[in-house]
């Protein structure tokens, strides 16, 4: 599901009926796990880029806020499908909630971790 909001966030749903967790769901696993989400055209995961904003979780619900490398990414959706795919997935978790935002704007001078700067070049 899709819809634009007041704040012009684009929001993907879901709802997994899973709820044999293994271990407590809480925001560091969620954010470990979407470390397999990768942008493919830079070749390194959405979390190190640090366009993951914020995940919270609230019992089994998980809201993940994250942005785009820019508002014309042409594999922005296929990103938030996948942040929802590894977020719903998780043991657990049971409303999934991800939200494209965009702000603050995304700088990976500031936002990505060191060792994705160090691949990008970015001293």
């Amino acid at each position: 599901m899709t819809e634009t909001t007041t704040d012009a966030a684009e929001n993907l749903g879901a709802y997994n009926d899973d709820t044999d967790a293994t271990r407590p769901l809480d925001p560091e696993t969620v954010m470990e796990a979407l470390k397999v989400v990768t942008d493919p055209e830079i070749g390194i995961d959405l979390v190190n880029l640090g366009l993951i904003y914020d995940v919270a979780v609230n019992d089994d619900n998980i809201t993940v806020k994250m942005t785009l490398t820019g508002p014309g990414c042409p594999v922005g959706p296929m990103l938030q499908s996948q942040v929802y795919g590894v977020a719903a997935g998780l043991p657990g978790a049971r409303n999934v909630q991800v939200d494209i935002v965009w702000t603050p704007p995304w700088d990976p001078r500031t936002m990505a971790s060191e060792e994705a700067k160090d691949i990008l070049g970015i001293w």
